[in-house]
């Protein structure tokens, strides 16, 4: 009888507002991407494709190419100190018509009229040698003077070659040291580059699970608020003939308006999502992406000392040590080079005149020049010692430094690793909790439509259920991000069993 009466009150209940109700909820909260705007487009996306398109379209990853072309060419740039530099002189005709002071033999001054015009060229090739650390050049010079008025004549000066070598004695040799730094920092910055693409795909992924985490918690708060609706009408229809109390009815009607409510905080927070992603990727404001709950998993078991390895051997601290540790050598170097400053200039070469220029080779006088130029500190009341002394205390500050960052690079990697093996453990048992925790729901609710429990329990249940399905996507995140910052650490993909690389000349060109 009892059954009777509440199935008659829940159909007169329904008859004036369910209609109405249901159908609002099904318009306005159902889904809230049909919510943003009928006229986007609507663009399904999968993990894969973020990580993809993350490295390509991303500001980060534009940012993290444009960082190594600008290494290339500082990479480029040493390159180039160790060829030979062609450097051309020229001096287009400069004329001059003036009066010049002139001493007479009887030191008496008179002006002279002085009406000329010149033009000079020369081609000088410049050599640094690394082993020494000295310059070699290489000189031709061709001058002419014409002087015009009552003695006019051309006259040619010719300097076939001149050869200079410029030599510090116990000096600082830079293009030697920068043949050994500028290697490692163009390696590093090659390895710099492919870590900064993995760390992208880290952010990708972040934003990924944020988005299908937004778009879970709309369905969650949607379905929430749909069944509360219900579950609301059935409490009146219960109330109605006695089963129910109104502290009961009450608290469900606060549920429910709870449950409105975080339908709109859902439908924001998606919203933003959306937002971040979308920026992070590229896409226009029309779009719509339309996140997907990733079919395959990372079913892998890493070996802690095998990933140390692979990190030693390819990360960016293995460069970055070596950069470090001969910067610092190199600065020593320098600081004890700076005390005996002692340097040796030669010069040779032949020049000539005559008024055609191929009678200037039978008249070419030899003109050696051989200058030795020498200093060395006397005195500098230990200047030069303390140089020397700050620099090996910086360069014991740098190993000291490396030392530490090698212990926290070896704990990262333990953690990181230990982490990852844990997470598919951790991921199926909150995809075990995400079913029984539905279910649970499920059974809760037909109880509360029996009467058999109270609002109490049937709350518990769903937070329990919503909680249960947002720790599996968290939990599922967590296992994607892991992974990708071992590869970030390491440069190596674990699944394919290869080392990590990018298309280096195709980003410099």
């Amino acid at each position: 009888m009892k059954t009777i009466k509440l199935t008659n009150a829940i159909k007169k209940i329904k008859g004036m507002k369910s209609f109405y109700s249901f159908l609002s909820i099904i318009q306005l909260f159902s889904y809230s991407i049909i919510q943003l705007s009928a006229q986007q487009d609507t663009i399904p996306i999968s993990l894969s494709q973020v990580i993809y398109e993350s490295g390509v379209h991303s500001v980060d990853a534009l940012v993290a190419k444009n960082q190594f072309r600008a290494s290339y060419w500082e990479y480029r740039t040493y390159k180039a100190e160790l060829l030979p530099a062609v450097v051309f002189d020229g001096t287009l005709p400069s004329y001059s018509k003036s009066y010049n002071q002139f001493q007479n033999t009887d030191g008496t001054y008179t002006y002279v009229s002085n009406d000329f015009s010149q033009m000079d060229a020369s081609i000088s090739i410049n050599q640094n040698i690394p082993w020494t650390g000295g310059t070699l050049s290489a000189k031709t010079d061709l001058q002419r003077l014409d002087q015009f008025g009552s003695g006019a004549m051309t006259q040619y000066m010719l300097m076939p070659a001149a050869v200079t070598l410029t030599q510090p004695i116990f000096g600082f040799n830079r293009v030697k040291w920068d043949q050994k730094i500028e290697p490692v920092k163009y390696q590093e910055a090659k390895t710099q580059l492919v870590s900064q693409l993995e760390a992208v795909s880290v952010t990708a992924i972040a934003y990924y699970f944020n988005l299908l985490l937004g778009e879970i918690n709309v369905k969650i708060a949607a379905q929430n608020y749909q069944n509360t609706e219900r579950l609301y009408t059935i409490a009146q229809a219960r109330r109605n003939i006695g089963q129910i109390s109104e502290n009961d009815l009450m608290q469900l009607k606060v549920s429910c308006l709870n449950a409105e409510g975080y339908v709109t905080e859902a439908q924001s927070a998606f919203k933003a999502s959306m937002f971040q992603l979308r920026s992070f990727l590229g896409y226009g404001e029309n779009a719509v992406l339309i996140p997907v709950i990733p079919d395959s998993l990372i079913n892998l078991q890493l070996n802690y000392p095998q990933v140390l390895d692979l990190a030693k051997q390819n990360s960016v601290l293995s460069q970055d040590i070596r950069r470090r540790m001969l910067a610092a050598s190199r600065d020593v170097s320098q600081a004890k080079a700076a005390r005996y400053n002692i340097s040796l200039f030669l010069s040779f070469g032949l020049s000539g005149q005559d008024n055609h220029i191929p009678d200037i080779f039978n008249n070419l006088r030899g003109n050696q020049v051989v200058n030795l130029g020498i200093r060395i500190p006397i005195l500098d009341w230990g200047k030069g010692k303390g140089q020397v002394k700050m620099a090996e205390s910086n360069r014991e500050v740098v190993q000291s430094q490396i030392e530490k960052d090698k212990i926290d690079f070896n704990q990262n990697i333990f953690l990181l690793v230990e982490n990852f093996n844990n997470q598919a453990k951790q991921l199926a048992i909150a995809g075990e909790t995400d079913r029984i925790a539905q279910k649970r729901y499920e059974t809760s609710v037909e109880a509360f439509v029996l009467g058999k429990i109270d609002v109490l329990n049937l709350n518990d249940a769903q937070t329990s259920k919503d909680d249960a399905r947002r720790n599996y996507i968290q939990q599922m995140s967590l296992l994607w991000s892991y992974y990708y910052q071992i590869r970030s650490l390491t440069l190596h993909d674990f699944a394919n069993n290869r080392d990590l690389f990018a298309d280096y000349d195709g980003i410099v060109k």
